[in-house]
């Protein structure tokens, strides 16, 4: 009998390029049917055949509150009743802005946009236009988004096809950006040796998780710091993912290290399309109408995404958010690891904040060449078996998953059983 998700996907497929609108969403790295979803509520999601799952993907980190959280849904319905777009400043644009300058020390002035993609690009874009400087630095597995100067070698759907550079990338536009290994201090030392003075940015994910999660190793993002300073390079964290996800200052306060840029995304918005870029007040006012710098957006700070933001945002500030939530991912990863073990399963697992990895390889990689080590049929063959037990994870072994603050202990220790349940009919 098809279901409901098999007839959507092959419906699909006639009007939608590879039947999806983001290339990980198509199953290929696991193989099978994509899910087709219709709801979501709490740590819960829906399918088209109404089964239902318990989420680890979280819309790819975004709902750090959990699906339809009635406080958002509520801000979000009161902005639209206001009307949804106006194309001119709105006031609650400034409380956003003022927010995210309050909480991200680093970030002096901000300016809103509509996705992760597009608040990269105009950071390259103002790193290149202050300092003069054409190339850029980037690390081999990290994904900043689809811009042409950064999709070379870039990690996440790039990265699960295969294909470590896209086609209709212009070879002029790649030669402008260097590609190091992830954590080679060694490598990334001798590039700025060699061509220090050329070097506009340099653009790391703080906490990989694109390729999987891979966490920088100690004194790594401090010697980025320290080169960029030492070179006038611009510093730029790619906070899209971790930023609100791994504590409430981002991955630069749990690193102690401060960018000069730094782009946000996914929980800012709450679900909805929102992103900034922002930083140093001099870098910052580059940009127009103060500066040359041009970047522009009809839909930057939607106010409803707006108000979404601002409800989520205020909702993590609540008193032990993040220790609840970080617990609860603790709680799941060493579950896993120790059923894994238990059953003879070649098997590791790390948590970060609100952010886990799961890699069936002996020890936590730690670049990206490592993580390529990953028996990815392994990843496969559990993808497929927790699926059937409602368990959603991330249909790719190089993305890394997400915890709510909706996930409690059922929801954990469910998780548990049934990992325990396919763990031990692994052979």
């Amino acid at each position: 009998m098809t279901s409901r998700n098999q007839e959507l996907f092959q419906l699909s497929q006639k009007y939608i390029p590879g039947g999806v609108n983001s290339p990980v969403r198509a199953f290929k790295s696991v193989g099978g049917v994509p899910i087709f979803f219709q709801r979501g509520q709490g740590a819960y999601v829906w399918d088209a055949d109404n089964k239902a799952y318990i989420d680890y993907v979280c819309s790819w980190g975004p709902l750090i509150l959990g699906h339809a959280h009635p406080q958002v849904i509520k801000a979000v319905e009161a902005a639209a009743k206001n009307g949804l777009t106006f194309g001119a400043p709105t006031e609650m644009e400034l409380k956003i802005a003022e927010l995210l300058c309050k909480l991200v020390p680093s970030i002096e002035q901000v300016r809103l946009v509509s996705s992760g993609t597009e608040a990269t690009m105009s950071a390259i874009r103002l790193a290149r236009g202050y300092t003069g400087r054409s190339r850029i630095i980037k690390f081999e597995g990290c994904y900043h988004g689809h811009d042409d100067s950064l999709l070379v070698k870039a990690g996440s759907g790039a990265l699960t096809f295969g294909h470590p550079s896209s086609a209709g990338v212009p070879a002029e536009t790649a030669a402008q950006t260097t590609v190091l290994d992830y954590n080679d201090f060694l490598g990334l030392e001798q590039t700025f040796d060699q061509i220090g003075g050329e070097i506009a940015a340099v653009i790391v994910e703080p906490v990989a998780g694109n390729m999987n999660l891979v966490v920088s190793k100690p004194g790594f993002l401090l010697a980025l710091r320290d080169l960029c300073t030492k070179y006038g390079s611009i510093l730029i964290f790619d906070e899209v993912m971790t930023g609100f996800r791994v504590g409430l200052g981002c991955a630069q306060e749990l690193y102690g290290v401060k960018p000069d840029l730094t782009t946000l995304g996914k929980v800012i918005g709450g679900g909805m399309p929102m992103a900034a870029f922002g930083g140093r007040r001099d870098i910052m006012q580059c940009l127009a109408p103060l500066g040359a710098v041009y970047q522009a957006g009809t839909l930057s700070g939607n106010p409803v995404a707006v108000a979404a933001g601002i409800t989520t945002l205020q909702l993590v500030q609540a008193p032990e958010f993040y220790k609840k939530l970080t617990a609860h991912v603790v709680q799941l990863v060493d579950g896993l690891v120790a059923s894994a073990k238990k059953n003879g399963i070649i098997f590791c697992a790390q948590a970060v904040g609100g952010m886990f990895g799961l890699y069936f390889r002996e020890n936590i990689p730690t670049s990206y060449a490592e993580v390529m080590e990953c028996d990815k049929e392994a990843f496969s063959l559990f993808f497929h078996a927790m699926l059937q037990e409602g368990i959603y994870f991330a249909p790719s072994a190089f993305e890394a998953g997400f915890v709510s603050a909706a996930h409690g202990d059922k929801e954990i220790n469910a998780t548990l059983a049934a990992a325990e349940k396919v763990f031990s009919e692994w052979r």
